[in-house]
């Protein structure tokens, strides 16, 4: 396998077909949403099912987060149909038949299972800001804890970054909540992750 992209790279741009038919492009997302792009090996298989169906469970906290989720894997569209039907999904699946989009972000490759070697997709993720550069890659997560992982590490840059805004805050003495100095306690607080 190539080496895959790393935080920081300006993300390929790609349009695929999602499961009804439809064309997607990470351009669709740029200004608007924070992407995660997940590559999978093959739908309506045991780990990808799991990992697919937890995305699907923490719908509202990929939304707080303003995450769009995009799985990618080399199944033709219409299997991707029959899976998102199957199991309720409420993200868009692009079908890379090719493996065109896989090659570009460096996850085709060599795969060993059970003693053989073949090529396939390799299970990494990739969070895109807004601007279309990666923000993080996912690469060392279980397919039962991957949600967990995106929704853990967004959640901890989401308080990193209220932590080190340059209005000066203070502790509200009642509640304990940070409220910028200026801001009358009676008013209407910021909420700020803490």
């Amino acid at each position: 396998m190539q080496q895959y992209l790393q935080a920081g790279s300006r993300a390929p741009s790609f349009s695929l077909l999602d499961q009804q038919g439809n064309t997607v492009s990470l351009s669709d997302f740029t200004g608007k949403n924070n992407v995660l792009v997940y590559f999978y090996p093959k739908a309506m298989t045991p780990g990808c099912t799991t990992q697919a169906c937890n995305l699907r469970d923490s719908k509202a906290e990929m939304d707080e987060h303003n995450i769009v989720v995009l799985g990618i894997s080399p199944d033709p569209v219409n299997r991707l149909g029959r899976f998102t039907e199957k199991h309720n999904l409420n993200f868009t699946l692009l079908s890379d038949t090719d493996h065109a989009v896989a090659d570009q972000f460096g996850v085709w490759g060599l795969k060993k299972f059970m003693g053989k070697e073949y090529d396939g997709i390799h299970r990494i993720s990739f969070l895109i800001d807004k601007d279309g550069i990666i923000e993080k890659v996912f690469d060392q997560f279980k397919t039962k804890d991957h949600h967990n992982t995106v929704i853990n590490y967004h959640f901890a840059t989401d308080i990193y970054t209220a932590r080190t805004r340059t209005v000066p805050f203070e502790d509200d003495k009642i509640t304990g909540e940070l409220i910028p100095k200026k801001q009358h306690k009676t008013m209407n607080r910021i909420a700020i992750l803490y």
